[in-house]
Parts: structure tokens; C-alpha cells; sequence
């Protein structure tokens, strides 16, 4: 069993309707005491637990900590539903994150996601980031809003998407200027990671490669900093042509 810490994570949980709880609660602040009514709101049960006892099972607290399932915490779907459920015109967004095994990294992309409008996360179900808590905290509770198909093979999940009528670019330094590509429509942005990029088989599905211009001295920016800016860049020219 796991428990959600932060805040911002245990609020959004509840506010979704998926969290079951119970919610345990060792020293009621006034930021608890909210969380608290809001569980009270939505009918979870709420436990009232010594420190020790809330610091043995969620050493990272803040006084309060949401029980939770590993499935409890993500919006989870299908690539096949997702397209399904499109309408015959519609556009959307899809990203797919190729080996991003840090939790702060993905959470920090779920949340740049979830404040873009992204309508669909694609991630495999091996060299993926795993821990939940930190996946949720680092996100401020975007996962549990952000739909998210976890599958056996990106490259399969890209065709089929390219099958629905999306274009797929990857995110490279030497690819083009981000702002030159027209990233309305049904678009696919992959995100590969910081140690080896986007994967070679990956790589071959994309129309394109597109990159951020920089001025800076180090080499590159973080994953998680190049999703929110190429993400800003998407929902920019998508709201520009509304």
C-alpha cells in the first residue's frame, strides 16, 4: 500500500473521485483541516493517527497522508479508446514520453500537461518512472486529472495514432525551430530522455523534429522545462486559430 503526502497531491485525488482512502491524519493544521472536510465531503473515511504511527508508514508527511492503490492515482485509458472517442474533425494533443524514468521529471511534464491542455499521455509500461508518490507530489496532483495510456510498445501506439490522422514530431536540439512547425490539428509531440533522446524506431515514426531556440552556455534544457515550453508553443498556435 501506498500513501500521498503533499497537499496539493491528496486534494486533487479526492477532488477527482477516485481516491478511497482512508485519510490519515496526525496533526490537523488548517491546510489538513481542509483536506479533511473535503474527504468528509466525498465520503472518506478519515483515521486520526499518532506522529510515530503516521511517520513509520509515511515517513514523508506533513502531518496528514491519503492511502491510495497504484491505480487509484492516474486517469488511466487506451490508446484505442482515446481514438475512439474522437470525434470525426476534432483536433488534440498527444504526448508521448519515450524512457523518462525520473519521477520529478514526469511529474513535472503530467503538469505542464494537464495546464496545456494535453489531451492524452502516452508512456511504456517498462523504463518508465515508477513511484507514485513522487510522481503525484511533483505534478501537484495533475495525474490524477491527465488521461495517460500506459502501453507495451510506443512505436505501436504512434502508428496507430498516425492511422487516426496525427502528425508525430519528436523534441531534438538539432531538429527545427519549434515556432516553424504548425502544431494545430491532431498532433503528437514526443519527449525522449535526457541520457539517450528518442529511441531510433521512435524516431523513424515522426514527420519532424522540432526544437526550442536557445542562447544559453550548458547544453540543453531539462525534459521536463522543454515540455512546458514546446507545450506553451502548441496551445499558443491552437488558440491563435480558434
Amino acid at each position: 500500500m501506498a500513501y500521498l503526502t503533499g497537499f496539493h497531491a491528496i486534494e486533487e485525488l479526492i477532488r477527482s473521485g477516485k481516491a478511497k482512502g482512508p485519510l490519515l491524519v496526525a496533526n490537523a493544521v488548517p491546510r489538513a483541516r481542509t483536506i479533511m472536510s473535503l474527504a468528509t465531503d466525498h465520503k472518506i473515511r478519515i483515521d486520526r493517527v499518532g506522529e510515530h504511527e503516521l511517520n513509520r508508514l509515511a515517513p514523508d508527511n506533513r502531518g496528514i497522508a491519503l492511502m491510495v492503490e497504484g491505480k487509484d492515482t492516474n486517469n488511466e485509458i487506451t490508446v484505442q479508446e482515446f481514438i475512439a472517442g474522437l470525434e470525426p474533425e476534432a483536433d488534440a494533443l498527444v504526448v508521448v514520453l519515450d524512457s523518462i524514468t525520473d519521477p520529478h521529471n514526469y511529474g513535472a511534464i503530467l503538469r505542464s500537461c494537464d495546464q496545456f491542455a494535453v489531451d492524452l499521455v502516452v508512456v511504456g509500461n517498462r523504463r518508465s518512472a515508477k513511484d507514485a508518490e513522487v510522481v503525484s507530489k511533483t505534478s501537484a496532483g495533475a495525474v490524477a486529472w491527465v488521461p495517460i495510456a500506459t502501453v507495451s510498445n510506443l512505436v505501436r501506439a504512434v502508428e496507430q495514432l498516425k492511422e487516426s490522422g496525427f502528425w508525430v514530431y519528436g523534441a531534438d536540439m538539432k531538429g527545427d525551430a519549434v515556432y516553424d512547425k504548425d502544431l494545430s490539428g491532431r498532433v503528437v509531440l514526443i519527449m525522449g530522455s535526457e541520457g539517450s533522446g528518442i529511441s531510433r524506431l521512435l524516431k523513424e515514426t515522426c514527420d519532424g523534429m522540432v526544437s526550442i531556440p536557445t542562447g544559453g552556455k550548458v547544453d540543453s534544457l531539462n525534459v521536463s522545462v522543454a515540455a512546458g515550453v514546446l507545450l506553451y508553443e502548441a496551445r499558443r498556435q491552437r488558440h491563435g486559430k480558434q
